[in-house]
């Protein structure tokens, strides 16, 4: 199971990369653990400067911008 977070302020972009982790992972049938971190320390604490962010298990996999669907399956397709 990946423990998947997703950060940000709460803009459009970070709802937009939410829904489409939850919904690329419902489609694989990925077992994931979603959370949105909206703090600005804890953001600030993985070194991310430009959001929406995603961190994997504990490692910044990407930041600035919705990432694409491709980019995501990659990642739940990851043993």
């Amino acid at each position: 199971m990946k423990n998947i977070k997703v950060l940000g302020s709460g803009c459009a972009n970070c709802k937009s990369t939410m829904a489409l982790i939850e919904q690329v992972a419902k489609e694989k049938g990925a077992e994931v653990t979603l959370e949105k971190v909206e703090d600005l320390v804890e953001i600030m604490n993985y070194g991310v400067m430009s959001t929406p962010a995603v961190v994997i298990d504990e490692t910044v996999v990407h930041a600035g911008g919705v990432p694409d669907r491709k980019k995501v399956e990659g990642w739940l397709a990851q043993s």
